[in-house]
């Protein structure tokens, strides 16, 4: 593998159609800049309209040819998620999706909050949000090589656990290692156990996961409490990356000829904090079968769509 693999390695996208979300700030907006520059068509939600709007207008500054379909997705509201894909279904019908990146997330919210459909809003914006909208939208991705789902993970997810009796941290919650830790774990047990089950029905396209390293983003700023911030401002200048190098890895999953199925790609430096990507290490508690296999069943349960289902409601 390419050591230094950058923007300049991605291939021309004419032509591709690309669903995105949280790519209104951060390491997702890097990521669909670096795409329209290339030449792919944009499917950019975020919670509100004029958040996905105004990121629509920031690229276009950038790239004034871009193809930009700005819309509103929350992934913490199981209604948004349902609404939001039948919306690209009959916008985009039949086979139309060449990329799904799952990227958008919160971050170890300092207090318990839980969703208007009862769930914890980290596990549900993180990890129910990505697997319902995966799911609604799998029959829309086009069955040939090169299509891809790629879901972004976390460092934090070697420190994750699964805990079934306390999935939505009701019963112990701790903002980051526990709660997200839990959270980005479950995203990277999915992208390996939607490999497997697209892999038993022959299916050409790829499950692929990355995480970003240490990329300074929003994402922290917004939610950590005094504690962590000040740790972050000490380590940032030795540890850390901006946005732009923090998406490379989920570029690479995302269009890069050596991704393979069921890779994980971060980046290349000291402790995957920073660098250029490279395949890393899935954690072990991320390859149990049975544990995988129960995280799926539960995830159905809770919101009510099956793989390749699309007529499910969600559950409120």
């Amino acid at each position: 593998m390419n050591t230094k693999w950058t923007t300049a390695n991605i291939p021309s996208q004419v032509g591709r159609r690309v669903l995105i979300t949280g790519a209104n700030s951060g390491i997702g907006f890097e990521a669909a800049l670096a795409l329209a520059e290339k030449g792919t068509e944009l499917i950019l939600p975020a919670r509100t309209q004029a958040k996905a709007d105004d990121a629509a207008k920031r690229i276009r500054e950038r790239v004034p040819n871009a193809r930009i379909h700005a819309d509103i997705l929350d992934l913490a509201e199981q209604a948004s998620v349902h609404a939001f894909a039948r919306r690209v279904i009959e916008r985009f019908p039949g086979q139309s999706l060449d990329l799904l990146i799952n990227n958008a997330g919160v971050m170890a919210l300092p207090k318990r909050e839980v969703t208007i459909d009862g769930f914890e809003r980290q596990f549900a914006t993180n990890y129910l949000g990505p697997f319902a909208l995966t799911m609604l939208l799998l029959p829309s991705v086009k069955q040939k090589s090169g299509s891809r789902v790629v879901t972004v993970s976390s460092g934090a997810s070697n420190q994750g656990k699964i805990e079934f009796d306390n999935l939505q941290s009701e019963r112990v919650y701790k903002p980051m290692f526990q709660a997200y830790a839990q959270s980005k774990l479950a995203d990277l047990i999915f992208s390996q156990e939607l490999q497997r089950r697209l892999q038993a029905i022959k299916s050409a396209i790829l499950s692929v996961a990355a995480h970003p390293g240490y990329a300074v983003t929003n994402l922290q700023a917004d939610h950590l409490g005094l504690g962590m911030k000040i740790l972050i401002k000490t380590m940032k200048p030795f540890l850390s990356q901006d946005a732009a190098h923090g998406a490379l890895p989920m570029l690479y999953a995302a269009v890069a000829d050596e991704a393979v199925a069921g890779g994980y790609y971060g980046p290349d430096g000291i402790a995957e904090l920073k660098g250029y990507p490279t395949a890393v290490p899935i954690p072990k508690s991320a390859l149990n079968h049975a544990v995988a296999t129960r995280l799926w069943l539960e995830s159905e349960r809770l919101i009510g769509v099956k793989f390749g289902t699309l007529s499910s409601s969600p559950n409120n």
